[in-house]
Parts: C-alpha cells; sequence; structure tokens
C-alpha cells in the first residue's frame, strides 16, 4: 500500500442518507385525500351553479301603482321690460363753448388729472336753472417762461397769446338754451380751480358761490344776478398752501344760516411732485400715487352773520389725526351731508381717497364724532382696506326707512353702497350691498369720480348715474383693459323686480350720446327745460363738457318742489320732504352737495310712474318744524314757503 492508498484508508466517510427503493406508498391515505378533495371540488360547483341559476330565474313583475294628482298651475313670471331712457348731446345746440383748462404741458402735475366741477343754480331768480363751470388755470411757471420769452409783462389775463381761462356761467331761457354771461355777472377771473358750493349764506334770496381751488378758495356774493369777491373780509380764503376739494353749505348748528365745509386733499406743491419722479412705465412720466402725499385737514366755517365766517375746524372735532404720527389722515374728495339718524340734525359723510371715509356724527353742541370705521363706511368690507375714494351722494333708493350712500372708487375697485336703517346712532351699522344689488361687478372696471342719485324715469325709485375716465392718458399702454376716455354708467333702479336691485342700463336703452366714452369728472343734474325729467351735466378734465337733454318719453306723472325758509335758511337745504303716491312714500332731502366737485339743483323731483293721484306731502323743515301740504297735483312745479 502506498503512503497516499494509507491515507485514503484511513479518511472517514461522509455518512449519506438511505433510501429504500424497494418501499410503497400508503394507498389508504392517497385515496382518502383524493376523495375529499373530489367531494369539496362538487360542492363548489354546487353552490356556483345555485348562486348562477338564482340570479338567471325571472323575477315576479312589479305590480304598478296609480297616484292620483293635483293638476299644477304652472306659473308664469311676469316679463318687466328695461326701460329706455334715452339722453341726446345738446352741448353745441345749446351753445356751452366752454372748455375746461387744465394747465397741462407735459409735467404730470397731479392736480390737472382731476378736472373741474360744475353746478346749476338759479343765479339771477327766474326760476330756470343756469349752468356754472369750474375752471383751472395755466401753471405759475407757465407764466414765467412766457413772460422771458416776449421780454415784456404778460398780461394777467393772457398767455402765449391766449386769453386766460375763467370760470364760466351761462343763463338759461327756460327751453334749454344758454348764453353765457360771465363778464356780466362778475365771474370772469382766473384761477386753479376745482370744485364749487352754491347757496344763499347771507338769507336775502339770491344764491352765492364758493369755489375751492389748488392755493387761496374764492367765494362771491350775489348782488342781485351781479357777484362780487367777498372772500378776504369773509375769512374763508384757508391757506395758500391748501388744495381744496368738494365743499358744501349747510347749517350744521341749526342757527338759520349756512355754514361752510371744505375738503382739502393733499399737502401738495409743484415741486413735491416734481421731486418724486414718477412713471408710468419706468421710463414715461406719470401723475404720482396719491400714497406718495401726506393728508391734510378739512375746513369747517361757522356763519356768524353779518357776512363773517369762524373756521371752528379744530373745535368742532373734524381733524382727525394719525394717533402713532399726530399728521392729518384725511386725503377728502367728496362729502354729503345728510342726517344719518334722524335726529334732526345735520351730518357728515366724506370719501376720502386711499385712506379711510369719515362719517361725522352732529353731536347738537357745535361738534361732532367720527365714527366711520365703527359705523362701516370707512373701509372695504370685504378687505379691510381703504379704497381709492372720489364722488359721493346719499339718499333714500328703497323708499323705506333704508339710507345708502353710494361711493365712486378707483379703477379696479367696485362702487360702494352703503346701507342701513335710520335710527338710533348707537344701533345704526351700514352694510355695503354693492355686490349683492348689481352695482358692484358692474362697475369695477372703471374709474369713478362724479355720481349722484336721480329718478330718471321718474317711476318713483332713485337711479344712479357714474361718469367715468381715467387719470392717465396712456393707461392702455400697461393696463390693456383700462382706456382714458370711460363711458359713463346709468344703474337703473329695479326695484325688487329683479334678482338684482340695480341695472346696468346698456347703451340701446341710454342712446349713443350718452353711452360714448369721455374722461369724466364732475357730475350734476336739473330740469333744464321744464318738461319735469331730468337732465345731466358732466364735466371732463382739459375737454369741453356733455350736457345731455333727457329724452324718455314713458308717460310717468312727476311732482316737483321748490322749498323757501323763513325760520330757517332761506334755501330749506336740510329739509326732509316726504311724498305719498299710489301707496309708495319717496322721502328726498333738500341739498345741492353731492357728486364730485359739483353741485345739483336745490328743486327735489318725485317720480310718480303711472299714479295720478298724490294723497300726501310731509315737509320737516331744518328748524324741526312740520308741515303738511293738501291738494297737490301732479305734473307742475310748485313752491312751498315755510309758515311763519
Amino acid at each position: 500500500m502506498t503512503d497516499e492508498q494509507e491515507i485514503q484508508a484511513e479518511t472517514p466517510r461522509a455518512k449519506l442518507p438511505v433510501f429504500d427503493t424497494d418501499a410503497t406508498p400508503d394507498d389508504a391515505v392517497i385515496a382518502r385525500a383524493l376523495k375529499w378533495s373530489i367531494a369539496t371540488l362538487v360542492i363548489l360547483l354546487a353552490i356556483a351553479g345555485g348562486i348562477v341559476a338564482y340570479l338567471d330565474q325571472p323575477h315576479p313583475p312589479i305590480k304598478e301603482r296609480i297616484t292620483d294628482q293635483k293638476r299644477i298651475d304652472v306659473r308664469t313670471a311676469p316679463i318687466i321690460p328695461i326701460p329706455a331712457i334715452l339722453f341726446s348731446d345738446i352741448t353745441l345746440n345749446a351753445h356751452l363753448t366752454f372748455v375746461h383748462e387744465n394747465g397741462a404741458a407735459g409735467e404730470k402735475l397731479l392736480p390737472e388729472s382731476m378736472g373741474g366741477g360744475c353746478a346749476f343754480l338759479d343765479y339771477n331768480n327766474d326760476t330756470f336753472p343756469d349752468i356754472l363751470f369750474v375752471n383751472s388755470d395755466f401753471w405759475p411757471s407757465q407764466h414765467q417762461r412766457s413772460q422771458q420769452q416776449h421780454s415784456q409783462q404778460p398780461s394777467e389775463q393772457e398767455h402765449h397769446g391766449r386769453k386766460r381761462p375763467t370760470m364760466a356761467l351761462y343763463q338759461n331761457d327756460g327751453h334749454g338754451n344758454f348764453t353765457d354771461v360771465t363778464g356780466e355777472a362778475g365771474l370772469d377771473v382766473s384761477f386753479y380751480g376745482q370744485g364749487v358750493a352754491v347757496g344763499d349764506f347771507d338769507n336775502d334770496g339770491w344764491t352765492d358761490v364758493f369755489f375751492s381751488a389748488v392755493g387761496p378758495n374764492r367765494l362771491f356774493r350775489n348782488n342781485h344776478g351781479k357777484f362780487e369777491d367777498v372772500t378776504a373780509a369773509a375769512g374763508v380764503a384757508g391757506s395758500g398752501r391748501e388744495w381744496s376739494t368738494s365743499s358744501a353749505w349747510f347749517d350744521y348748528d341749526n342757527d338759520g344760516d349756512l355754514d361752510l365745509f371744505v375738503c382739502n386733499y393733499i399737502r401738495w406743491t409743484p415741486e413735491i411732485d416734481r421731486a418724486w419722479h414718477c412713471t408710468l412705465d419706468g421710463v414715461q412720466r406719470a401723475y404720482c400715487r396719491v400714497t406718495d402725499f401726506e393728508g391734510s385737514f378739512p375746513y369747517l366755517y361757522r356763519n356768524d352773520g353779518g357776512g363773517k365766517f369762524t373756521d371752528v375746524s379744530e373745535s368742532a372735532g373734524v381733524q382727525v389725526k394719525n394717533p402713532n404720527t399726530g399728521v392729518p389722515v384725511a386725503k377728502s374728495l367728496g362729502v354729503a351731508p345728510i342726517d344719518i339718524d334722524g335726529d334732526g340734525w345735520l351730518d357728515l359723510v366724506v370719501a376720502n381717497d386711499t385712506v379711510q371715509n369719515f362719517l361725522y356724527h352732529n353731536l347738537q353742541n357745535g361738534t361732532f364724532e367720527e365714527m366711520g370705521v365703527r359705523k362701516g363706511v370707512g373701509l372695504d368690507s370685504r378687505t379691510g382696506l381703504a379704497r381709492g375714494a372720489m364722488g359721493i351722494a346719499a339718499g333714500f333708493p328703497r323708499n323705506d326707512n333704508t339710507l345708502a350712500v353710494v361711493i365712486g372708487n378707483f379703477s379696479n375697485e367696485p362702487t360702494a353702497f352703503y346701507c342701513t336703517e335710520c335710527g338710533a346712532i348707537e344701533e345704526l351699522l351700514f352694510n355695503d350691498d354693492a355686490v349683492a344689488n348689481g352695482i358692484g361687478p358692474s362697475s369695477l372696471i372703471w374709474l369713478k369720480f362724479g355720481l349722484f342719485f336721480a329718478d330718471l324715469d321718474l317711476d318713483s325709485r332713485l337711479d344712479i348715474l357714474v361718469a367715468n375716465g381715467h387719470i392717465e392718458s396712456d393707461i392702455h399702454k400697461v393696463q390693456k383693459s383700462q382706456q382714458y376716455a370711460q363711458p359713463p354708467q346709468l344703474f337703473w333702479n329695479a326695484g325688487s323686480q329683479f334678482s338684482t336691485e340695480f341695472v346696468p342700463l346698456p347703451k340701446e336703452q341710454t342712446g349713443d350720446d350718452f353711452a360714448r366714452p369721455i374722461v369724466g369728472r364732475g357730475a350734476t343734474y336739473a330740469d333744464i327745460d321744464g318738461d319735469g325729467d331730468l337732465d345731466v351735466l358732466i364735466t371732463a378734465t382739459g375737454d369741453k363738457p356733455r350736457l345731455l337733454r333727457n329724452d324718455q318719453a314713458l308717460g310717468h306723472h312727476w311732482l316737483r318742489l321748490k322749498l323757501v325758509g323763513t325760520k330757517c335758511n332761506r334755501d330749506a337745504i336740510g329739509a326732509l320732504v316726504e311724498v305719498e303716491s299710489a301707496g309708495v312714500v319717496q322721502r328726498r332731502q333738500v341739498m345741492a352737495a353731492c357728486s364730485y366737485l359739483s353741485q345739483v339743483e336745490l328743486p327735489l323731483t318725485f317720480g310718480l310712474g303711472n299714479s295720478e293721484t298724490i294723497e300726501r306731502v310731509t315737509i320737516r323743515w331744518p328748524d324741526g318744524s312740520s308741515q303738511n301740504v293738501p291738494h297737490v297735483v301732479v305734473d307742475q312745479l310748485l313752491t312751498i314757503q315755510q309758515p311763519q
């Protein structure tokens, strides 16, 4: 045996499993398993077959049950036609040649964009509404350049060979035809005018005129149709550094004479404006934003009689300060005097641009408490933010106890429609119904300025007219949805006839002349031709105005009332009148101040629809006395004098 063989012999072998190849499986076990498998399969097949058989079997027919039903009467909603309130542009035919001058010469100074106001007034007491336009002016720097170019002192009434712009007064002949009487009436004066307020401040029976301005304001007393500048003697010029806008004559202390409230806008000078280097697109010069400037306090002048006024702005509580900085909050453009709680004392709602609106509640002791935010008119109720408020108006559009304040806001901000149930001041709270009543969505895109309540179709419900127009002539270059000239809007008051309270009338219902775009600013109304319906005047910045004759032909009846105070102020400003006809009670307040920089006529117009009778006319005079006027017939202008 070799060594290798010896080693292999000594190595133990691994043990492997051993299978008995001769063994056989247990046949009994296999047989039992096969029987159970077959039995289980048979049972499953039987169950499945049973289910299929059950599902396939025919179901018994469902017995038809017949139920007796009452016949249903289908009600058809009444068809409510939207009225045609057509207007015709009669500016040229009426001989209105006025063109507003804003002084624009490429520098883009902010006042140029704001336009000028207008007013209807009866300056010569012939019962016909005349027209007064507020003009602006060339800038002083332009006068200086003119002087240097001509090497001589320029005439006070000339600029580059052109006559200086002046205010403009047009006399009405009673048929809607007008004659320029500016010079003979003494109003051919030049300054950078903004707004106008008309009222008989000395109770002599002749309407006086106050002009707001960039710089000193002006007051003109009416001496039997000839106006005299009494600004210095009256003490109402204000500061030469202020920019005044809308203003209002009203008797805040109920002493029988008219006091004066004046909105001031912002602290502005040409130097401050130029220093901002404002642009539209990063390159092109643009009008600056209001947020770039500080606010300013308004004026409240108490009428002391004898042609004298005292500035009581601070002591009366109308100077609202920022609690953190102490600077003025107000940037005011519109004011609406209204008795919000029916206590017989006139309050004030003020529209502010980019800051909270004000509600000055009259405390009956010569002072006011500002409560705009607390009472719901200060801010946008949806966002809690301030908006760019311009024009303002107040009225009773629902012919009930609901007072509404409508405010025109900047583009892409809806017109506000604040409503409240008149009552005690503690319970009074305004709610903005603009979206629900149809005004908000339709007004959103436009830039709103002048606006007012007026029953333009004489159906007994107050409609709303809004003048629109942007401030930037090139706005379409950066905002495709915007344009400089914009169409005015007329919201017809449908009452409860539709799902929305106000319906924006399309061009087919107002006419092409009304719907044509304009760079609208001031807006006002009066019955210029004595036919009972209200005609409309809209001004444009740097352009001619538009006088629109109301040509509605709906056959509605009407009543117009002119009030003359004897124990209260002679204009009866602040008087509240109720007219009941066919079960509908309409309420109107005598007040010229509303809109934007403008004034409406003092006579009140009540549309009566198809009603031919008047059940009641009740007057609550500003001194608190009441008067019932019996036996009033429709379709007339009725002058009512306060009983002695």
